[in-house]
C-alpha cells in the first residue's frame, strides 16, 4: 500500500510541468502629448495592454491586471487618478470600456473599482496572445492648473498582473498568483497658451468734429495659469506708427483717431512691447482689458461711414 502511494505521487510530480503556464506582458502606457486645458474639453486617449502566454494546449489562462493609484495618487473612491506637476494635480482616469464608465482598478488597493478579467485561450501549440485596450480620459474643467508636465508612474505594487488557468476560479480567487510587475507611465504636457477676442470700437454717428469724441471697447484674453502675456494693437489699415494717429477711411477721405490704455487717454496703446502695450498674467479665466478710443477735434470730412481694422496680437 505504501509503495503504490509513493509511485502515484512520483507520477503526479513528473506530469506537473506540462500544466504550468508562463506569461509575459507589455503596456504601451498613456502619453497625451500636449493638451490645451483652456479649451474646456476632455482629452481621450487609448493605450494597449498585451499578454503572451504558453501552457497546456486547449486551456484558458485567466489574467487579472491590477492597476493601482500610480505615483500621482487617487481619490477616496477610485473615480479620479492624478498626474502630478509638483503639488498640482491633473485629474484623469483609466477605464475598461470605450464609454469610459467602468474604471480599470485593482483588487489590492481597497477601493471599489476592480480590474477586468482577461481570458486568453491557448491554441494547439500551447501558446496564445491577446491585446486589451485601456481607455483613458483627462477630465475637462482644469484650465486653472499651471502649465508644465504632469506625470504618474506605475511600477512595483502599482501594477500587479496575476494569472492562472481559468479553472482556478475568478480573479478574486487568483489573487496574486504568479504576480508580475508591468511598469508604464501616464503623462501629459500643458503648454502655455492664450486665446483673444475683441469687441468693436464704435464711435457712433456725429456731425461736425469740433470736439473730441470718445468710445471704448473690450479686448478679452484667456491665458493658461501663470503665463505672462502682452497685448499689442496694430497701426490699422494705414499702418500708423503713432497709436494716436490711426485713420478710419472711406475711399480717400479719413478720420484720425487713437486708442489708449487709460480712461484719461494719456497712454497710447500700440505695438511696441514694454513701451505702449498692455501686460498681464494668465489665470486660466478670461481677463478683460479696456481700449479707450478718441477721435480728436479735426476738420470734418464728408458724411460717410468710416472704418479701420486693427490686428490684436497676444504675445506669451
Amino acid at each position: 500500500m505504501r509503495l503504490r502511494l509513493l509511485l502515484s505521487l512520483f507520477f503526479m510530480l513528473a506530469a506537473a510541468p506540462a500544466w504550468s503556464q508562463t506569461c509575459t506582458f507589455t503596456n504601451t502606457g498613456l502619453n497625451w502629448g500636449s493638451v490645451n486645458l483652456l479649451s474646456g474639453s476632455a482629452f481621450d486617449l487609448n493605450g494597449t495592454f498585451t499578454a503572451n502566454c504558453t501552457g497546456f494546449a486547449g486551456l484558458t489562462v485567466r489574467i487579472c491586471p491590477n492597476f493601482n493609484a500610480g505615483t500621482g495618487g487617487v481619490n477616496g473612491t477610485g473615480s479620479e487618478r492624478y498626474m502630478l506637476n509638483g503639488a498640482n494635480q491633473l485629474r484623469y482616469n483609466v477605464y475598461q470600456n470605450a464609454a469610459r464608465t467602468t474604471v480599470w482598478g485593482s483588487r489590492t488597493w481597497g477601493l471599489p473599482p476592480t480590474p477586468p478579467t482577461i481570458n486568453l485561450p491557448l491554441g494547439g501549440g500551447g501558446t496564445g496572445s491577446l491585446s486589451t485596450t485601456m481607455f483613458a480620459r483627462i477630465f475637462s474643467g482644469q484650465a486653472a492648473l499651471p502649465t508644465g508636465t504632469y506625470v504618474s508612474t506605475f511600477s512595483g505594487n502599482h501594477t500587479q498582473v496575476a494569472y492562472f488557468y481559468s479553472f482556478f476560479g475568478s480573479c478574486a480567487a487568483v489573487g496574486l498568483v504568479n504576480v508580475t510587475n508591468v511598469p508604464f507611465t501616464a503623462q501629459a504636457v500643458y503648454p502655455p497658451s492664450c486665446t483673444v477676442s475683441a469687441t468693436s470700437l464704435n464711435f457712433g454717428p456725429h456731425g461736425i468734429l469740433d470736439t473730441a469724441v470718445d468710445a471704448a471697447n473690450t479686448v478679452s484674453v484667456t491665458c493658461s495659469n501663470t503665463t505672462p502675456y502682452t497685448i499689442s494693437l496694430s497701426g490699422g489699415n494705414a499702418g500708423a506708427t503713432d497709436p494716436t494717429q490711426r485713420q478710419m477711411a472711406n475711399g480717400a477721405a479719413t478720420v484720425t483717431y487713437g486708442i489708449y490704455r487709460d480712461a484719461a487717454r494719456l497712454l497710447p496703446w500700440g505695438s511696441t512691447i514694454g513701451v505702449d502695450t498692455v501686460a498681464g498674467t494668465g489665470n486660466g479665466s478670461t481677463q478683460n482689458h479696456t481700449g479707450y478710443g478718441r477721435v480728436p477735434a479735426q476738420s470734418t470730412p464728408s458724411a460717410q461711414t468710416y472704418t479701420d481694422t486693427i490686428l490684436v496680437t497676444v504675445t506669451y
